[in-house]
């Protein structure tokens, strides 16, 4: 049995830097500049909610990178053999077909489509064959579908927690146009005039 290179755990964590910098560099805004067009074209798709700022990107794209270096790092320490890894490799691999999907619906550029075909399939099918060069017992059936319906919850809990973290806060102390708010009466007692 081979031994499993560091550039195929390791590697996970680089292309996954490498497609996430794309996003982080045109997610905001081509949330706000398409969505026009997007509303036009799909009007079903509820886009306000997928409208994000800048600030909400960059907290996403964080939780997911540690996500991903405990991915990588569990990948490492086994050999390629643990199951987390190889879930994230496949939803990895998973997702930059998604990308191209979404590319394909929109007929445009979506945040993720440049690096999708270059960096994310290719490096996800490269790494599936040197796990099965190298002996790897690779997770298939059941274990690798559960791993491909976590994949798309754990992105939607990552940008449910970044949306929880950067939502504006109240700054004005509970005043609502800049006067206490009123006070409810509470109401008498009976028989009480």
């Amino acid at each position: 049995m081979s031994r499993v290179p560091w550039t195929v755990t390791w590697g996970l964590l680089a292309a996954w830097a490498l497609h996430d910098a794309e996003e982080l560099a045109t997610m905001a805004r081509w949330t706000r500049t398409a969505r026009p067009r997007l509303e036009e074209r799909l009007p079903w798709v509820p886009w306000e909610r997928l409208e994000v700022s800048q600030r909400h990107v960059n907290v996403a794209i964080g939780l997911m990178g540690g996500v991903m270096a405990g991915a990588a790092a569990l990948g490492a320490r086994t050999g390629g053999r643990s199951a987390a890894f190889q879930a994230a490799l496949a939803g990895f691999g998973a997702h930059g077909v998604v990308h191209l999907a979404q590319a394909a619906v929109t007929r445009g550029y979506t945040p993720g489509a440049a690096t999708a075909p270059v960096v994310v399939i290719p490096f996800s099918v490269w790494a599936w064959r040197r796990l099965r060069s190298a002996g790897v017992p690779v997770r298939s059936g059941p274990a690798a579908q559960a791993a491909l319906v976590a994949f798309p919850l754990l992105l939607g809990g990552v940008h449910a927690l970044a949306h929880a973290l950067t939502r504006p806060r109240r700054t004005d102390g509970g005043l609502k146009g800049g006067r206490p708010a009123p006070r409810r009466r509470r109401p008498a007692p009976p028989g009480a005039r």
